[in-house]
């Protein structure tokens, strides 16, 4: 009995600290994938400890959120009860362009290199927060969806654009470079505003 009421001691008491762990962190919306390779999961598990380090709490679909509704609605939800999203889109679909649903003239060559494609979500996920209007930071595997959607050159706005040079550099080294740090430090700052912005009352009583 002395033993059993430990461990319910024991299980409270690290919720408990969980709670209070999460208290002191703002809540974003970390838009990725699940489908990783070994050296995506570590970049995907370094990001995420830099995100807990700068006190915000990363919430993903559908791994810490799951709700009984549409997909759509569940991302729509997550949006908007978050002040910031981060997308990390990373290569899944290595893809070969066979032919084209129209002719031009002249023909257009059809691309003779495979490129790489993200997932659908990756695409979905960062609009609906930047229409929202949600601090966005976008984080891209090199080459994944170079010319597709929002991650197509001069769609995104470039100062929120950062490449990983997955080929040729190590996850160490891209957390060290200037341009993330740098990109990652004005992106909290904005989620920081963002929250005490959408916190603050509507109405304050003053005298003046």
């Amino acid at each position: 009995m002395y033993n059993s009421s430990r461990r319910d001691e024991t299980k409270i008491g690290s919720a408990h600290q969980e709670c209070i762990d999460r208290a002191y962190r703002v809540p974003i919306f970390l838009s990725t994938t699940t489908h990783l390779n070994d050296k995506q999961r570590r970049f995907l598990n370094r990001l995420i400890l830099e995100i807990e380090n700068a006190l915000l709490f990363p919430r993903t679909l559908p791994l810490s959120e799951s709700y009984p509704e549409a997909i759509l609605t569940d991302i729509r939800r997550l949006v908007s009860s978050s002040y910031g999203m981060l997308a990390v889109n990373l290569r899944r679909f290595k893809v070969q362009t066979v032919e084209l649903n129209e002719q031009t003239t002249p023909p257009t060559p059809l691309p003779t290199t495979p490129v790489w494609q993200g997932s659908v979500y990756s695409q979905v996920e960062p609009s609906m927060a930047y229409q929202f209007g949600l601090p966005l930071l976008l984080v891209r595997e090199e080459d994944t969806d170079a010319n597709n959607g929002i991650w197509a050159g001069g769609i995104a706005p470039l100062n929120l654009f950062i490449v990983w040079h997955s080929d040729t550099q190590t996850v160490d080294q891209f957390f060290k470079t200037p341009e993330w740090r740098s990109a990652f430090a004005n992106w909290c700052a904005q989620v920081r505003n963002a929250f005490y912005i959408q916190t603050e009352p509507t109405f304050k009583y003053r005298c003046d």
